[in-house]
């Protein structure tokens, strides 16, 4: 059965999407970009910006009793792969043991005009 996951401590769907979707021991997590939840504020700089992405993702895997060692697949989004090295040294924080595999791709533009987001596919 399909289970809609939400938590108010990552960013509300900016469209008709959910925060996340469980289904048969399987967490598909939709993109998310680095708005602060409480704030609603985006930070300058990729760095910043990727810790609050990664903090995002946190949010919704706890709320689905999942955690980052559960993370098996990610999808990096960035605006210009200038920025891969610094978000790849915030990403690296998170996975230092069994890293998912990953695809990480520069694309012509991010909602709100952010540097980063990130979707993630977790398992249990």
């Amino acid at each position: 059965m399909k289970k809609i996951i939400h938590t108010e401590n990552a960013p509300k769907a900016i469209g008709p999407y959910s925060q996340a979707i469980e289904m048969n021991g399987l967490l598909f997590i939709s993109g998310q970009i680095p708005v602060n939840p409480k704030t609603g504020t985006i930070l300058e700089g990729i760095e910043a910006q990727t810790e609050q992405v990664m903090q995002n993702i946190g949010a919704i895997l706890k709320e689905a009793g999942y955690n980052f060692s559960d993370v098996v697949k990610s999808t990096c989004l960035l605006s210009d792969m200038v920025n891969f090295k610094p978000m790849n040294e915030v990403y690296a924080r998170y996975y230092n043991e069994n890293p998912p595999a990953r695809a990480a791709f520069a694309v012509k533009g991010l909602p709100m005009g952010v540097l980063v987001e990130i979707e993630t596919i977790a398992m249990k």
